[in-house]
């Protein structure tokens, strides 16, 4: 071990400048940052791909639609993972679901190049897209919360997600330099990119599994007890019982899921509210002469929007990740954490219900987006520092996936009335959203209470 801490030891100081950190520890929160930086700039570079496909053939208003089609699918997804989980030792789950996601990719590049119809491949790439998102990510935390205790993760969990900030605005960074016309890469080509840099994840996962495995063998003082912890981590699956069953039987859970789930309905509506202003920019720059009125044209164009706009988003995300992050969670703690995004979004929609114009849009989502891509994800993964092992996992595989997913069919139902029965406008959107904002911050004021309890209930029994 003493060799291992002297090539980690210009790693280990420059981490200790921006949180607290122990011997010991500065190899795996590297290796952890490295992988999530990996698994993001892969996700950053098709998140602008999904907008530009679907937004050449369908109106902001249609690809609102889409979230119900997510949600359900979800449904089934959440328990097949469950199933899975109580199966299959974690380290084998995560490659195996990993390795799933970049054959996809494969499939998408061959259905491009044979020039599968957009009407078809946008939804179908777009509906895969919006799962892959959530559900890696909440794969990559699990992973995470498994290996870190809740102090442990209160101080390296913001350095993890700097990590995850820099991958993503270097991920929008290149996809904006890369797509064509002006780039040497396709849409499609971009998504063989993502499916390379997923491959070097999947690695980096196996060195972090087997480097927990050795570091527990090296604590324990007899070979039995060595043997125990060996199989608790490498062989053990998790215990039977499913994510949504998991979250229904806790108080605190079934908080966390509805706070995420306003969460997120706040911020499609808001997503809902940018596309139909990216729809009109691109309407009239095609009016204007500034693009071909082709299909080609339009992918590219709203694939480089798209990318510009989470550029910008990352480059935020990422400063808020590295100045403040630790610092809110040490003057804040995770459940003053909490309270930072449902206000900044409250804020922002007040100003885009006075007026949406494309200037107050971009800028309104750049900071309610970055806050969420850097506060709020660390803090939504701390969330689950507290929880059994199976609630790591499972739970938070049904929270992060069909709750998310769940706010979006409500969107959906939200657009499909005000655009069909109550006319509504940008601005109207934008109003509908302070309401939500208030709801969210209720029910982040209950998560809260429930935190503290459970917390305290877990103290004692550390101390008993």
């Amino acid at each position: 071990m003493r060799n291992e801490e002297k090539s980690t030891s210009f790693v280990y100081k420059i981490l200790r400048l921006f949180t607290v950190i122990h011997p010991g520890e500065a190899l795996t929160v590297f290796l952890l940052s490295l992988n999530v930086f990996l698994i993001i700039g892969a996700y950053s570079i098709l998140k602008p791909v999904k907008k530009g496909l679907i937004l050449t053939k369908y109106e902001a208003s249609q690809e609102a639609y889409l979230y119900a089609a997510v949600a359900i699918l979800l449904v089934f997804i959440v328990k097949i993972f469950s199933f899975l989980s109580s199966k299959v030792p974690r380290n084998i789950l995560i490659i195996s679901v990993t390795s799933f996601f970049i054959s996809n990719l494969v499939l998408f590049y061959i259905l491009g190049i044979l020039n599968t119809p957009l009407s078809i491949l946008g939804v179908i790439f777009w509906v895969w897209v919006s799962i892959f998102g959530v559900f890696v990510i909440a794969q990559f935390w699990g992973f995470s919360n498994d290996i870190y205790t809740e102090q442990a993760g209160k101080r390296l969990f913001p350095i993890i997600m700097f990590g995850q900030n820099l991958g993503a605005y270097l991920g929008a960074k290149a996809t904006k330099k890369l797509v064509q016309p002006e780039g040497p890469l396709s849409v499609y080509q971009l998504m063989l990119l993502a499916g390379a840099i997923l491959i070097i994840s999947i690695i980096l996962t196996i060195l972090i599994h087997k480097r927990e495995i050795k570091k527990i063998k090296h604590k324990m003082a007899t070979r039995a007890a060595e043997k125990e912890a060996a199989e608790e981590i490498e062989e053990k699956p998790l215990q039977k019982g499913g994510g949504f069953r998991l979250v229904l039987k806790s108080h605190y859970l079934i908080f966390v899921a509805f706070m995420i789930l306003a969460l997120n309905y706040v911020n499609t509506t808001g997503e809902f509210i940018r596309s139909a202003v990216w729809k009109q920019t691109a309407n009239e720059a095609r009016v204007t002469g500034k693009i071909e009125a082709t299909e080609e044209a339009d992918a590219q164009y709203y694939t480089k929007i798209e990318s510009g706009f989470h550029e910008t988003v990352n480059l935020l995300g990422m400063l808020i990740q590295l100045f403040l992050v630790s610092r809110i969670f040490k003057w804040f703690g995770v459940r003053g954490a909490v309270l930072f995004l449902p206000f900044i979004a409250l804020g922002g929609y007040f100003l885009i219900g006075l007026g949406a114009s494309f200037a107050v849009v971009r800028w309104a989502k750049i900071l309610e987006n970055s806050t969420d891509y850097s506060l709020m994800n660390a803090t939504r993964g701390a969330l689950f520092l507290i929880t059994s092992r199976e609630a790591k996992y499972k739970a938070k595989a049904a929270i992060d996936t069909f709750f998310v997913r769940s706010g979006d069919v409500l969107v959906a139902l939200t657009v499909f009335i005000g655009t069909t029965y109550l006319a509504f406008n940008n601005e109207n959107f934008a109003r509908v959203n302070v309401v939500a904002a208030v709801i969210w911050i209720i029910l982040s004021f209950l998560m809260i209470r429930e935190h503290k309890k459970l917390s305290e209930k877990k103290q004692n029994n550390q101390l008993r």
